[in-house]
Parts: structure tokens; C-alpha cells; sequence
């Protein structure tokens, strides 16, 4: 299943798009005009990633500095220490579509016990 996240007109380079579904997704436009998915929630504490920084492919957590590949969703600088789950990003008549990756996420637990398929 695709999700809409955004109009590609609407995302500008260097920012991101948080979508509010549970888990939260963020898409990721980065200055060289590639898309990227991934879990919002940092991995470390519950944290939006769509409110880090973004610098090439990898993206800050605001809260306590952890950096997350876009591409693969490792881990690139602690204190987080799981990885974030990726999607797959689809442009389609000038809309960003994400569709979701299958398994589980790495959610701290304060953010994991929250019912599925709830507002985050």
C-alpha cells in the first residue's frame, strides 16, 4: 500500500515531511533532490527526526545528537544504538508517495506502547 505524504512541489530541498500515522514516517528531500523514508522517532528517545538536521544523506536527531543514514537507516553517531526502518519512496504525477516497509520498528518503548494505527 502507497501513502501519500506531500505534493513533490510542496517539499522543498533540505526540509522534511512528517507523516502522522503510527509509527510516524518522515520523507527526507535532500540538496542534491533525493527522496528518502524513514521511521520519524529516533530510536533513542522519543524524538522527531523531521525536526533534526539534515545534511547530505544522513539526518541529526535534535534531542541528543544520534545521526541515521537515510539510505540505510543505520546508526551513524550515538547514543542511539538501533536503526531506523527505511520506506520506499515513489513520485507519481508530482506527488511523494511512500510505501511501507514490512516488520518490525525500532521505537523507544514510551513511543512503541502506543496503540497501532493511532494519531503518534
Amino acid at each position: 500500500m502507497m501513502i501519500p505524504a506531500c505534493r513533490l512541489a510542496d517539499l522543498p530541498r533540505g526540509e522534511a515531511h512528517r507523516l502522522d500515522i503510527h509509527p510516524p514516517v518522515s520523507v527526507f528531500h535532500t540538496d542534491d533532490g533525493e527522496l528518502f523514508a524513514i521511521d520519524d522517532t529516533c530510536t533513542h528517545q522519543d524524538a522527531s527526526l523531521a525536526d533534526g538536521w539534515l545534511e547530505g544523506c544522513e539526518v541529526e536527531c535534535p534531542l541528543h545528537a544520534s545521526k541515521f543514514d537515510l539510505r540505510t537507516g543505520a546508526v551513524d553517531a550515538p547514543p542511539a544504538k538501533l536503526p531506523v526502518r527505511t520506506h520506499e519512496v515513489v513520485v507519481e504525477e508530482g506527488v511523494i508517495y511512500v510505501r511501507l516497509s514490512p516488520g518490525g520498528h525500532g521505537l523507544p518503548p514510551c513511543v512503541a506502547s502506543r496503540p497501532a494505527g493511532g494519531p503518534a
